[in-house]
């Protein structure tokens, strides 16, 4: 193959070879120049046209008698040549870019060994045909730049030899950092996006599809190992972990060098339940994948179902014809990033307009042709073989499949067209700044004396916006800004190919919004979603917890504690609801919790109200009935004032409960707890005034001695003003210090917001509370000690049992307003005020009625007369 390059360099250009033509001998790795184009200054290039694999990589010497490197041609790669051919070509019909100048071309094309690399470089700074470096003896065909390698490996070799020329070269590179451009050389600058930006892509990616659960593939040299190493570190910041990590021979040789561990590794892979790897593996190396995977197939009698989600470095490319496309069926549903491109205007057109029978066609456009279209070339009168038909220079590369040539521009090849033009826009700005010196002969400007170096200050500061649209400018490492598109490739039955663009990577839009995927678009190998993940995703309403001695990957699913929730998939941790809100049994959401107070529309608030309206208008009753008959020995037996009082401060102490009935208010909130400690505090001092005065009463039998001297007095009334009084105080004292309030309790109840009172403070609560006892305690002992004078209508006994129930409900009513919350307490309260009063009216008042009422001749002077004897 080396001879027919040879041969294809020495005839002119246009003609086509046929595998008849007979060569002289060659030398091994001998280099010859590919293609050349005269002009004024010259863009060099180091493009991968053909890829080199020795047979026998264990030679110390090489004789002639020995194979030559087996040079196989990658069709998809010519389009990096014309790319570079057609941005020159517009350059040169261009009258306002770089007027007078006509640019050139040197094209070699790289075949992965180290000493051609260096070869070719040389060749690049020398004379054509000769090897002197920096020598020239020609006035034209001045090196102005070169393009490549699209390999990093390959130009960080070209970079050692160029930078010590100040010679500018824009490669693709792959480096992790600016940093690492630094190490290559100053003069190096990089026409591929920064590969952080690829490795932030990925991430996305994996994230957008909750994949966590993942495999590496990566050469074993040192771009695969800082892939790996940069990568990692990104994927455990996102909780994804790299199931396995595997470093893979890079091509260089034959697949039966290492078939063995090929063969293993694809045996891995099938074995593995990891469904998602990302490929970090240039196309050569990849390719060595595809034959062991067929043969694992069609052993195993199943599809590996893996999603391949490959890095830029990686293209869908085949040697040889379309026929050799089918091992690339592995490969259905994969995704790959690619260097972002555009339709460049007329690229299509200069396509179409390739001709092999052309004088001025390139030397690799024969050969690129009979591959492409399997077919052969007449020459010399030769006929072609039976298994190939003729090649009539008619055949439409529209017709070609994506992944053996592509009509529309790739991301590679837009990056070599941005780069040409890069290069030209820095030499135009060269040539009009001031202190650029020319040479006049005949008053004809001819070209600038120019040094590389110059070039290179020009060229990281040029900007411009290509004929696609897009802006493109140079920062001190590499082109920038540049994004990554997303592509999705289908292989059908029937022998066709499909790769449709899925997505992107935009550096130059808002954070969050820099990545974009249309999954309705994706076609993926096992039709539908892979599901790559150690477990399944926790719902809503769980969190993670992560095993002892386990990766991040695989953990377990726990509820939410109480009172948490989460509205997640895969929560890291629960979180509280906001105070007024409360989870739901889920526990995925926040529900606003319930208003919790008493209300009149609830049945607890109708039967306490209904309950408290009755006892009032029982009291209403008594108290009519009691002034219709207060000239009855009955009513005025027991100071028939202190019963109006009594009877008119239980009224109001049934009416109070009305005020803790319904959404406690400012007002409310005020008025519960002092009207009901100041009524009752009346109600309790007229009970216990009318036991004194009974007592006084028996006591004052005898002419002169105390107890007729206080009777005298009317203690009853003190009694019954002083101790309301002394409650007023305690209440105006509370009232002024720390009065009671509405307030919303979030925590008392779970999922219930208390709407209550305040009480502002409590010790004054209890003040309040003890003073009612206090009264009531000393109103049942003095009634309990006088149950037993003789008197008939002695109220003794009924005060005693009265008062015998105001203790009791009083005393259980501490530990159980103290055990319940919210509405229940208030309800608590209520039943308290009312079952007090209702035992207080009912023991006292309720034998008075029935005497009243239904024994009317009880309650007479003669009756009264009689029982006493007079």
């Amino acid at each position: 193959m080396i001879r027919l390059l040879l041969l294809a360099w020495l005839l002119p250009q246009g003609s086509c070879l046929t595998k008849r033509t007979q060569t002289r001998s060659l030398k091994p790795f001998q280099l010859y120049e590919n293609f050349h184009r005269e002009g004024d200054l010259i863009v060099g290039g180091n493009l991968p046209l053909f890829r080199a694999v020795v047979k026998d990589p264990s030679f110390k010497e090489y004789s002639r008698e020995q194979d030559h490197p087996d040079l196989k041609l990658v069709p998809k790669n010519y389009q990096y040549i014309l790319a570079l051919q057609f941005a020159i070509k517009e350059i040169n019909e261009d009258r306002t870019l770089l007027p007078n100048v006509t640019l050139g071309s040197r094209i070699y094309t790289e075949c992965n060994f180290a000493s051609k690399t260096t070869e070719a470089t040389l060749s690049l700074l020398s004379t054509r045909r000769q090897m002197v470096p920096n020598y020239k003896c020609e006035s034209r065909d001045q090196l102005l730049s070169v393009i490549g390698s699209l390999d990093a490996t390959t130009s960080r070799q070209m970079a050692s030899i160029l930078g010590s020329f100040k010679i500018p070269q824009l490669g693709y590179g792959s480096f992790n950092s600016d940093k690492e451009d630094e190490t290559v050389s100053s003069s190096f600058c990089r026409i591929d996006p920064n590969q952080v930006l690829q490795y932030r892509g990925l991430v996305h990616l994996l994230l957008y599809f909750h994949w966590n659960w993942i495999g590496l593939l990566a050469p074993e040299e040192s771009s695969g190992e800082n892939f790996i190493q940069t990568l990692t570190p990104l994927l455990t910041q996102n909780d994804i972990c790299v199931a396995f990590a595997r470093r893979v021979i890079p091509e260089t040789v034959t697949f039966l060098q290492h078939g063995r561990k090929w063969m293993k590794h694809v045996s891995d892979l099938f074995k593995s339940d990891v469904q998602v790897v990302i490929v970090f593996l240039d196309s050569n190396t990849l390719r060595n994948l595809l034959g062991p995977m067929s043969v694992m197939k069609k052993l195993n009698k199943i599809s590996a179902r893996k999603v391949w989600v490959l890095t830029a470095q990686w293209d869908f490319v085949t040697e040889g014809s379309q026929k050799q496309w089918k091992g690339l069926k592995s490969f259905h549903g994969a995704l790959s990033f690619q260097i972002h491109s555009k339709e460049v205007p007329g690229f299509a057109q200069f396509l179409s307009e390739l001709d092999p029978h052309q004088p001025q066609a390139d030397a690799f456009l024969c050969r690129w042709w009979r591959v492409v279209f399997d077919c052969e070339f007449l020459g010399s009168g030769l006929i072609p073989s039976r298994s190939k038909r003729k090649c009539t220079g008619e055949e439409k590369l529209e017709d070609l499949p994506a992944f053996v040539f592509s009509v529309t521009m790739t991301g590679h090849s837009y990056s070599i067209y941005n780069a040409v033009y890069s290069v030209a826009h820095a030499l135009h700005d060269t040539m009009r700044s001031p202190g650029t010196n020319r040479a006049v002969m005949g008053g004809v400007n001819r070209l600038p004396k120019l040094q590389p170096w110059q070039i290179l200050a020009a060229l990281r500061k040029t900007r411009f916006n290509n004929s696609a649209g897009d802006e493109v400018s140079f920062s001190e490492h590499g082109r920038r800004p540049a994004g990554f598109d997303i592509l999705n490739w289908a292989f059908f039955p029937n022998d066709s190919c499909a790769v449709v663009e899925v997505g992107g990577l935009d550096p130059q839009a808002p954070p969050g919004e820099d990545f974009s995927i249309n999954p309705d678009t994706i076609v993926w190998d096992s039709q539908e979603i892979p599901f790559a993940r150690c477990v399944k995703r926790c719902p809503p309403g769980q969190s993670r917890r992560v095993p002892e001695e386990k990766p991040v990957c695989c953990y377990e699913c726990n509820s939410c504690p109480e009172g948490t929730f989460s509205n997640q998939t895969d929560a890291t941790q629960c979180t509280s609801c906001p105070e007024d809100q409360c989870p739901n049994k889920e526990g995925d959401q926040c529900l606003l919790k319930k208003i919790n107070f008493l209300p009149y529309q609830e049945t607890g608030g109708v039967l306490l109200a209904s309950l408290a309206l009755f006892l009032s208008l029982i009291t209403l009753l008594m108290l009519a009935t009691f002034i219709q008959q207060r000239d009855t020995p009955i009513v005025k037996a027991n100071n028939r004032s202190l019963t109006y009082v009594l009877l008119v401060s239980l009224l109001l102490c049934f009416l109070c409960s009305f005020l803790f009935i319904g959404r406690p208010r400012r007002v409310t909130c005020l008025l519960r707890q002092t009207t009901f400690g100041i009524v009752f505090s009346v109600a309790i001092s007229s009970v216990l005034a009318k036991t004194i005065t009974v007592v006084l009463a028996f006591m004052a039998t005898k002419p002169g001695n105390m107890a007729r001297k206080l009777l005298a007095r009317q203690p009853a009334n003190s009694i019954v003003l002083i101790c309301p009084l002394i409650q007023t105080a305690i209440c105006v004292v509370w009232l002024a210090t720390s009065p009671p309030f509405p307030n919303l309790d979030f925590h008392s109840i779970a999922g219930e917001i208390v709407v209550e009172c305040n009480e502002g403070s409590v010790t004054m609560f209890y003040n309040v509370l003890s003073f009612l006892g206090f009264l009531a305690l000393v109103s049942f002992m003095v009634a309990f000690l006088a149950r037993k004078l003789p008197d008939s209508f002695n109220e003794a006994k009924f005060i005693t049992f009265s008062m015998l129930v105001f203790c009791s409900v009083w005393i259980s009513f501490v530990p159980t307003y103290l055990s319940t919350k919210g509405k229940f307490m208030v309800a608590v309260e209520i039943f308290s005020i009312l079952a007090s009063g209702a035992g207080l009216l009912a023991c006292i008042f309720l034998p008075k009625c029935y005497i009243i009422l239904l024994k009317p001749n009880l309650n007479s002077r003669e009756h009264l007369r009689r029982k006493m004897g007079i």
